[in-house]
């Protein structure tokens, strides 16, 4: 097992931006639980199944059981679902097997049927044009299918600090996936906004969303009138220039509608955004120029300040992270101070302790000594509100927890020593989340 040493204290003459691309390239070490936060999220927004993280452990001291979330879409099924199992004769993956009787025994519905390319040689061409290797699957049911590669149920990693592989089992989570895909003709749709500077959504995250059968669509507000009522919920992912008023007044009317709107933006490079953070203001949320620093070592990580490791509040969408033990980490935040409004119910989601502050020098920070002009705190760096409509936002306040130097990873405090690092997993169909290294800090 791999151990990644304390890094050393910051200088804190260089730019925010410069320590931040340092520290993704020497370890990767700032990581973020707020990815399976941001999939929480879109799953209550569109009343999907609840999140489960689930830990598949390929080692032969382990049984694979059916979670939760597979019954209750097995048990919900009313259309006939044929598994196709492709594989010769004798090459019979035994994991994959067991798992495949589990499914078919829990519904009459679920029918497993073998197809040998030996002897069918032309079967899997109708469903892909990849090349097929054996115990790959196909789940088809009526005029739906969507074929599973063995290498979607194996999953490889690199450690790149062992140069070895590991690899995880996600059979459940990419069978219970394609099920609930094949038998569900109305998709959740999610509308992701740009035009705005906005940074790619992480791969990991994109990634996830395909497996949890959502309909990922742009939506560029300057060729619509209105948010398209199809929306199930929209998303604006870390943008760098601010919105104009008529926009944001477009997302007010789609959210006082009813309407689930999901923001994860922060203090920019050139400042800070506040025709998009007046959204904020209705509901009595005042934001605080600059970026939120800690003063208390314990609520920050990697000897950087501005790298947060706020409180978490119980809530549908935190209680999953802290029942299993996972920090969020929060790099280069805005603060956000939560008043009174007789416009809707805020909830604290994040915050920071007492003794933060926001160095209004943003990006240009040169200390993290508390000076004339920051802003004392304490601030919510994540919250969520609830319309009197019955519309919902949910907000955090970086933009950089998930940017190319940021690995898509958990930290998750052991009961002895040290972290556990581990990849984004769970949803609505299942999914996989295993163990890369511990480093100790």
């Amino acid at each position: 097992m791999n151990f990644i040493k304390k890094p050393k204290k910051p200088n804190t003459s260089a730019p925010v931006r410069s320590q931040m691309a340092l520290l993704g390239g020497s370890c990767s070490l700032v990581i973020s639980a707020v990815v399976l936060a941001l999939l929480i999220v879109v799953n209550l927004f569109v009343s999907a199944l609840p999140t489960d993280l689930t830990k598949y452990d390929i080692s032969s001291t382990k049984l694979y059981s059916i979670t939760s979330n597979t019954k209750v879409v097995v048990n919900a099924l009313e259309e006939d679902v044929t598994i196709y199992w492709i594989v010769q004769a004798g090459q019979e993956d035994d994991v994959i097997e067991n798992l495949l009787g589990k499914y078919e025994s829990l519904s009459d519905h679920i029918t497993v049927v073998k197809r040998n390319p030996d002897v069918y040689p032309t079967f899997a061409e109708q469903y892909t044009d990849e090349e097929v290797p054996n115990n790959s699957l196909v789940v088809e049911s009526g005029d739906r299918y969507r074929y599973i590669s063995y290498n979607d149920i194996y999953l490889s990693d690199v450690d790149m600090y062992s140069y070895s592989y590991s690899t995880s089992f996600d059979g459940e989570g990419a069978i219970t996936s394609a099920i609930d895909y094949v038998v569900t003709e109305d998709l959740p749709q999610l509308y992701v906004l740009e035009g705005h500077g906005e940074a790619e959504l992480p791969s990991i995250f994109s990634d996830q969303l395909e497996k949890e059968n959502y309909e990922v669509n742009t939506l560029s507000l300057l060729t619509v009138d209105q948010i398209p009522e199809e929306a199930d919920c929209v998303l604006i992912y870390a943008p760098s220039t601010d919105l104009s008023e008529e926009k944001v007044d477009m997302l007010r009317d789609y959210v006082t509608g009813g309407g689930k709107l999901m923001v994860s933006a922060g203090t920019t490079e050139n400042g800070s955004l506040p025709n998009l953070y007046s959204l904020l203001e209705d509901y009595g949320v005042t934001s605080a120029e600059g970026i939120v620093v800690e003063g208390d070592r314990e609520h920050y990580a990697f000897g950087m300040p501005y790298v947060l490791m706020p409180d978490i509040a119980s809530s549908d969408i935190t209680d999953s992270l802290t029942e299993e033990n996972y920090y969020v980490l929060m790099p280069i935040s805005q603060g956000m101070t939560v008043g009174s409004s007789s416009n809707g119910t805020v909830t604290s989601l994040l915050t920071t302790s007492d003794t933060a502050f926001s160095k209004v020098a943003g990006y240009s920070l040169e200390t993290y000594e508390k000076e004339d002009g920051d802003i004392d705190g304490p601030f919510a760096v994540g919250l969520s509100i609830e319309d009197n409509s019955g519309g919902q936002i949910v907000w955090f306040s970086s933009s950089t927890f998930l940017e190319r130097y940021v690995q898509c990873l958990f930290l998750r405090r052991q009961r002895g020593h040290g972290y556990e690092l581990s990849v984004l997993a769970g949803g609505r169909t299942g999914g996989h989340c295993h163990p890369l290294q511990v480093a100790e800090l």
